[in-house]
């Protein structure tokens, strides 16, 4: 397997990213940088980690002239993940408050931990970053109880000072979503596994509307959701399907308007990405705080109840024969 980092490697880039994955040869990694400049989101790095972890650090290396920007990819953990010694010097510096550096979760502690480190990432009022904590937290949990995935699961999030936001990526390289969701959905391909994921009230647990109480088939929804209101970008990839959440246009007076189906969202798609046996799963999140972002749990809340009520009204409009 081959992984490039570009010196573009944005959210809003992540398709071209997932289109230039080589996932062939799944037993050893190659990861290759542009040799004078690198720009790397989270979601670039818990992929590499990931499939690291998958084919033992041994068999994994980073390979080529990394340039001096490349002392992100040292700080953040990803040396340590492969067979190559970081070429590095410098004096690290404490990251909290900046960053979460590349973190294996495999248990509910190591989920605590992660979470913890995070907080001071959000720059937020207590209320607002229990909020982002908890959906990040369900997040977590859900990758972790239905992925499958015995190397758990990679987090990394970064806060950028300019830009007031802060950028996060999971990844595991478990059963992938398409597996997940058959028995109970049989989605026909990739891109419709995404879709239900990130429907609310649609849960690989259960085939009931709404989940159940201890998985309400929400949390990639609330996740988008939070990306659109602050206008931001969100993304997903599993199988051979990856999805973006565009950035919602600022010259939109108003509300952005909430949508129980991820389609209707102005998006880019793909069912013709490299078949990735796991899942990864992305956000930027601006910290701005405003009135939309304030009134976000009330409008999440209210789409979501509607969804459900919505789907179990068709339900009973579908004929029966006897």
């Amino acid at each position: 397997m081959k992984i490039h980092f570009s010196n573009q490697e944005s959210l809003r880039n992540f398709l071209r990213f997932v289109a230039s994955l080589d996932l062939s040869n799944p037993a050893k990694l190659e990861i290759s940088t542009h040799e004078k400049w690198v720009t790397v989101h989270p979601a670039n790095l818990v992929i590499a980690a990931a499939l690291a972890l998958r084919v033992g650090k041994e068999h994994a290396k980073i390979t080529g002239k990394v340039p001096q920007t490349g002392i992100y990819l040292d700080r953040m953990g990803l040396y340590q993940f492969t067979q190559t010694p970081s070429p590095f010097r410098y004096n690290k510096k404490e990251p909290a408050g900046r960053f979460v550096p590349l973190t294996v979760i495999k248990t509910a502690s190591d989920q605590s931990r992660f979470i913890a480190d995070m907080v001071p990432l959000l720059h937020l009022s207590e209320d607002h970053a229990t909020v982002v904590k908890y959906i990040i937290g369900e997040l977590v949990r859900n990758v972790l109880e239905h992925s499958l995935a015995p190397n758990g699961a990679v987090v990394a999030a970064q806060y950028f000072k300019k830009t007031n936001r802060v950028s996060i990526g999971i990844c595991d390289t478990g059963i992938g979503i398409t597996k997940s969701m058959w028995r109970h959905w049989q989605p026909a391909t990739d891109l419709d596994a995404l879709f239900l994921a990130m429907t609310p009230g649609i849960s690989g647990t259960t085939r009931r509307e709404g989940g159940t109480a201890e998985n309400a088939g929400a949390g990639l929804f609330f996740i988008k959701s939070i990306a659109k209101i602050t206008r931001s970008y969100f993304a997903i990839y599993s199988g051979g399907s990856a999805y973006t959440l565009l950035k919602y246009d600022k010259r939109v007076k108003g509300f952005p308007r909430l949508y129980a189906d991820p389609r209707r969202d102005p998006h880019n798609e793909t069912r013709n990405a490299p078949a990735f046996a796991g899942t990864l799963v992305a956000v930027d999140v601006s910290l701005k705080i405003t009135p939309e972002f304030t009134a976000l749990l009330t409008s999440i809340g209210n789409v979501y109840d509607a969804a459900i009520r919505e789907r179990r009204r068709a339900k009973y409009r579908e004929p029966k024969f006897l």
